[in-house]
């Protein structure tokens, strides 16, 4: 193994040569160092079971020899020429993709990372429809370019203080205050609301179908159809942000299928490339064929990218992931219920497949915050990687790699009860101050 320089140096350097703006996680961090399928290894070959997957993005696995084989052949072979240039593996993966996305959509942009196809999304609307503004979602994140940024609705990932102004938010649907049908009628009278008013000027909607940094919050089942049927009536696109949702993590191959509802656009990245950086956004032939002014993308589409996408898009069918998700999300989904039964603090466990939030301390988010700090430490050191997210960090996160075991996820769920009866003592007197 090479010389590790360790975490002390490591936040260091961070520290010295990089911007103030990246913050890790954990108090006492490892430097995390090489990692094989669902499993992390730091400096000192601790091993960790990763429960996050680089933020829903190794799907299939960290290393998966499958994949790692072809794309080290195609480095090998041709790296880099560029869209402007006739390649293989960019064509062959917009094939394949034409064959697994749902509905009509059959033409796609390759770019290089969520936040830069979203923005795609976002400039083929207008160009198709001729308008400028937009409608998102309180508390949703898409990406951190200027139009992306600016459709984002939770304030700390709203960094740009001069953002564009076309953009109408309306409350998403989802208030711990009343139920899902309750919220998602007052999303969508809002939604009725802007449309009465501005839709004449509105390009699209953009949504994702489970809200991620938002707290892993999934509407109720109509909602999405109501929607989508709000906006054909004004000309507005609708646009589905699969960034963190798409390619299995929720039991359906794109979490949209869920609500049995086809968006006009589509994003796509993270698990698409199982680590290697690839984005894309994917619509019909009318609205492809809008989008006709001359552009490109130095690295979108490049032949490494594409054959690892091509591989990952094979393991997924072959190992037969989907189904995976579905089954073992079952598995995680009912633990974490169990929990929250034991423990008044659990305020809530949601999600679907294996993309799972449990909500600490809903009635005191600032406590909650804390918490969900402690626990994610405690788990740490018993060796399992869990992600936070949430509009107060509230919110533990369990979206591991598709690949991973049933006996991991109980043997998490054990050491988490035993995190919880353990720490039973300063989580009530968090509550109590």
């Amino acid at each position: 193994m090479t010389t590790s320089i360790g975490a002390d140096q490591i936040i260091a350097k961070r520290k010295h040569y990089m911007f103030p703006c990246t913050s890790h996680f954990y108090k006492n961090p490892p430097q995390i160092v090489r990692g094989h399928m669902q499993y992390l290894y730091d400096d000192k070959d601790t091993p960790f079971v990763d429960f996050f997957a680089g933020v829903s993005v190794v799907a299939c696995g960290h290393c998966n020899e499958h994949i790692t084989r072809a794309t080290i052949k195609q480095l090998e072979t041709l790296q880099h020429t560029s869209t402007i240039y006739l390649t293989q593996p960019m064509v062959d993966l917009a094939e394949k993709m034409a064959s697994i996305l749902p509905g009509n959509l059959c033409r796609t942009f390759f770019c290089n990372s969520g936040s830069e196809a979203n923005e795609g999304a976002l400039l083929a609307a207008r160009l198709h429809t001729g308008k400028r503004d937009f409608i998102a979602l309180e508390y949703g994140l898409h990406g951190r370019t200027y139009l992306t940024m600016s459709v984002t609705g939770i304030p700390m990932w709203r960094t740009d203080p001069n953002l564009d102004p076309n953009v109408n938010f309306i409350p998403r649907p989802y208030d711990p205050n009343v139920s899902l049908e309750e919220a998602a009628n007052r999303s969508i009278e809002a939604l009725r609301k802007v449309l009465a008013e501005k839709g004449d000027s509105i390009a699209a909607m953009i949504v994702e179908p489970i809200q991620g940094n938002g707290g892993i919050i999934a509407p109720a089942k109509h909602y999405f159809q109501e929607v989508q049927a709000l906006l054909k009536a004004h000309n507005v696109l609708l646009i589905a942000d699969e960034i963190q949702t798409g390619f299995g993590r929720t039991g359906k191959m794109f979490a949209m299928e869920h609500y049995n509802v086809v968006p006009d656009i589509m994003s796509m990245a993270k698990a698409l490339g199982n680590g290697t950086p690839i984005g894309c956004f994917s619509t019909t032939n009318e609205i492809a064929n809008s989008f006709n002014k001359p552009s490109a993308s130095t690295f979108g589409g490049n032949p490494v990218a594409s054959v690892t996408a091509m591989a990952v898009l094979d393991y997924i069918e072959n190992e037969r992931l989907v189904h995976r998700s579905s089954k073992l999300g079952r598995v995680l989904f009912n633990g974490l219920k169990d929990l929250q039964q034991k423990y008044k603090w659990i305020s809530d466990v949601r999600g679907m497949g294996l993309m799972v939030g449990v909500e600490l301390f809903a009635n005191d988010p600032e406590q909650g915050a804390a918490a969900v700090d402690k626990v994610i430490e405690c788990m740490k050191n018993r060796g399992f990687i869990v992600g936070k997210n949430g509009i107060h960090r509230n919110v533990l996160a369990f979206q591991p790699p598709l690949v991973i075991h049933e006996s991991n996820i109980r043997r998490m769920l054990s050491s988490l009860e035993d995190v919880c009866a353990g720490e039973e003592s300063w989580s009530y007197a968090l509550s109590t101050k």
